[in-house]
This record gives structure tokens, sequence and C-alpha cells, in this order.
């Protein structure tokens, strides 16, 4: 399944809007509506895909407390936010999704009165189609004044505003840091247009209700937020024990830093940029040696550097895309009946960069197949003399005509004596067809029985691959 998100850089085309009527019918919040969320995302229906000019204000005034509560600029593309405690993230002041343009507003306060201020040449046209005198395209609504209390548990999220929150962002801010009690975020129905960021934050499940039909994109990448890096790189260590570190990447739709017991399940992340528009994660977790994340029935799109996973994770029933090293990190991780597939070809499937203090990443009963016509892909690549302890583990998987004949790459030189670069029972299809694999890269290993049973029966056995006893219960 393939989301068309459109975003302000993106060219739009000529429609018309719905027909004049003196109160807006097509907007959200409905103008005078009572009870909306504090986190509201403002939505204009057109009738057909807008078209938007290249300047604008948006302007959100508290009219309780006098004072401008949200303004952009739309002539600028982006603004810059915090989120999850994280500084300095770009967005966009707005979004466009098929035929709705929407405009996020987080951090409201409750039991006040709101007006939005749209200028019409944001909006070529509109003034003159619905006959309007007014100076700007305004209405007014006003929030709950009651939000759940600070012990509730399972906390919903709905995009239409019949939840608690109507994002997800909204939800996580809601939880207080250093959160330990059990909470689960039950997102409905919809297409959720932001970035989600947190840290700190313990116990949590995130729930969609429809796998294919609850859906968070956004289009940001190393160009657009490109602040950041692997705080697992050892000059950043020093600096990313708090969730405020400039050493985090920015670029992913989802977020994680420093979790644990986090499960992720049935709703997709897709990062829309587009192929060849840099690094763009749709998820990035970063854990801990006892992080307990779990990704359960998980679909996840974009193209270069799709999933990056530090720290102890468990990922099962979860569809992978990408072109690039579209599974990378520290690990370790336990992938089970997962399927990733390959976009382009002569890539790669992974780039792992553990150290020898755990295990890298282990695949079982997972299937490696590609888009059509895709030839080439290494299951893995790595550089020998920077991380030379970097294992990825294939058993009983599925290798389509889309995996490299060669399977793996080293791409410099050394000593590949740690290397783990292991296969057992590689097959070509569902029938169990054998593979040739008589061109395997001579660093690389396959695991026999009953050589080899003993090892292989280790990394069978999640909890031995995961490490700290932990064994995932689903």
């Amino acid at each position: 399944m393939k989301l068309a998100v459109y975003f302000p850089a993106l060219l739009l085309t000529l429609s018309s809007y719905f027909q004049q009527k003196p109160i807006l019918p097509n907007v959200f919040p409905e103008p005078n509506a009572n009870n909306v969320c504090t986190d509201a995302v403002v939505r204009i229906r057109f009738e057909t895909q807008p078209r938007l000019g290249k300047e604008g204000k948006i302007t959100v005034t508290d009219l309780d407390g006098a004072h401008v509560a949200y303004s952009a600029d739309c002539a600028i593309k982006t603004i810059q936010r915090t989120l999850g405690g994280f500084p300095n993230f770009n967005s966009y002041p707005y979004t466009v999704n098929d035929k709705e343009v929407e405009i996020p507003l987080l951090n409201l306060k409750q039991g006040r009165t709101y007006r939005i201020d749209i200028d019409w040449s944001l909006f070529p046209g509109l003034k003159q189609t619905l006959h309007q005198n007014n100076p700007t395209l305004s209405w007014t609504f006003s929030t709950r004044t009651q939000i759940p209390k600070i012990s509730t548990q399972k906390l919903i999220v709905a995009a239409d505003g019949t939840g608690d929150f109507c994002t997800v962002q909204g939800a996580l801010d809601f939880i207080p840091e250093g959160n330990q009690l059990p909470r689960i975020i039950f997102i409905k129905k919809g297409i959720y247009p932001e970035i989600v960021a947190f840290a700190n934050k313990n116990n949590i499940k995130i729930l969609g209700e429809s796998r294919d039909q609850t859906i968070l994109a956004y289009t940001t990448n190393e160009k657009f937020n490109g602040s950041g890096g692997n705080p697992y790189d050892p000059k950043n260590q020093s600096q990313n024990s708090g969730n405020t570190s400039a050493h985090i990447y920015h670029r992913s739709v989802f977020l994680a830093h420093h979790t644990e017991g986090l499960t992720l399940q049935n709703f997709t992340i897709h990062n829309t940029t587009p192929q060849g528009g840099s690094q763009a994660e749709a998820i990035i977790l970063n854990g801990l040696s006892r992080a307990r994340a779990i990704l359960k029935d998980l679909d996840l799109y974009s193209f270069q550097d799709t999933l990056q996973l530090n720290g102890q994770t468990y990922v099962t029933g979860c569809h992978i895309e990408g072109d690039v090293d579209f599974m990378w990190g520290k690990g370790p991780c336990y992938f089970k009946n997962c399927t990733c597939v390959a976009l382009r070809s002569n890539a790669y499937y992974t780039q792992v960069r553990n150290p020898k203090t755990n295990h890298g990443f282990v695949f079982v009963a997972c299937r490696f197949i590609g888009a059509d016509q895709v030839r080439g892909n290494y299951l893995s690549r790595i550089e020998i003399n920077r991380f030379p302890y970097s294992e990825v583990v294939v058993l009983n998987c599925e290798l389509s005509n889309a995996v490299a004949s060669q399977g793996w790459l080293l791409q410099t030189k050394g000593d590949s004596n740690q290397l783990h670069f292991w296969e057992y029972n590689s097959f070509k299809n569902p029938h169990g067809l054998a593979l040739d694999l008589s061109e395997r890269m001579s660093s690389s290993k396959q695991l026999i029985r009953p050589k080899d049973s003993a090892l292989i029966d280790s990394y069978l056995d999640p909890t031995f691959v995961l490490g700290n006893v932990w064994t995932p219960k689903l």
C-alpha cells in the first residue's frame, strides 16, 4: 500500500472550492465548534485537489487571552518547532493530502476560544468563488474544558476530534517524562500528517485500529531536518544522555529515544520523501540494552534508511520497504516473519553497526524480495575497518531473485575473523527450492546441521539474540 501525500514544495493542480455558504461547512473544527482537542489539526476540505499560492499567513488568536497562539508565514515554507522535548524540528506550516489542506496546531489551552485567520492569497481565486468581502478566511472554535486524568491508562487518538487527542504527538506529550505506568495509545483510522518524537517515557503501547488505514505520514529527511546524528557514535555519546541532545537524528517520521517497554502495533508509517531525497527514516528507535521494544504488524515505507534500530528490539510480522541500507543500526534486533522489499537494483538490505558487546540483526523465517525487475541486492554491506563485529544472520529465509548471488559485500579490506555474515537454510521461494550458493562472498558462512546445530538453535532463540534474559511476549 502506497500513500500519496503532497507538501507545500510540490506543484499542485488548479481546482475549485466548495460553493458559497454563510457558514463554512467543510472545515474542521467547524465554525463555533466546542469541545475541540487542544492539539487540533485544522482541515480545509476542497472538492478537488487545491490550488495553493506562494504566500499567505495563517494566524490563530486566543480571543480569551488576547494574544496570537500560532502564526506561520507560508512564503517561508518551513517553521521550527520543539517536538517531544527535542528542539529545532523543521516542519511545514501546512500539508496537503489529496483534497485537504491540513494545518497542525499543537498545545492550545483548555477552555479557550480561538479565531483562525488565513490570508486569501494562500488559496488563489477562493475569495472570488465564495464572493467574500472579509479580509481573511476566518472562523472561531473553542477547546474542551476537560482533558483525561493524568493516571489514565488508555488514550484515544482520532483525526476527526472524537478521541482524547487529535494527534499521536499530543497523546505522547500528555504522558509525563519518566512514566512507568502501562499506557495504551489507540489510534483510530485516519491519516496523521505529523512527525512524532518523544524520550524517557516507558511502558507505552501504540496500537492502530487498522494496519493499512491508520497512517502516520510526513516528508522529512536529512536535507529538511539535518540536525543531529547517531547517539551511539562514540564521539556523540557524552552528549546524548537527555532528550534535548543536538546529536539525535531529526529526520524520521517516528522517533523514540531512551525508552523501555515500547510496543508499536498494527499501523503504517510512511516517510513520503521521494527516491533520491536523502536519508529519510520512517522510524528511529534509540533504545537501551534493556529497551524491550516490540514492532508488530507494521507497514514501514520509505527509501533510504527506512528502519533504524539502536537497542533491544523484536520485530515481527512487519512489511519493510526501502532502497539503500534500509534496515540499519546498532542492534540487537530479532526479526521474525517479516517481508523486506528492495526498491532499487544493486543496493543493500542492511548495514549493521553492532559492537562486540551485543548481537546485530538476526532474521528468522523472513522474505527478502524486490519490486519488479529489481536485482543484485546484497543482504548486508559493511566497512569492516570501522565495524569489524558486524553481525547479520539469516535463518530459514526466502531469498528471491532480488538478492545478489554474492549475498554479502565488504566495502573495505580488513580482518573478517569477527564478522558474522551467516546463513542457514536459505531457499528460493515458498516451495523451498534450493539456492545456488556457489558465488557467496568468501568471508560469509553457510551454517549446516549437524555441525552447527548448537549455533543455529541459539540464533533461533530471541532471548539469546536480544540479551538481558528478555523473552518477548506478544
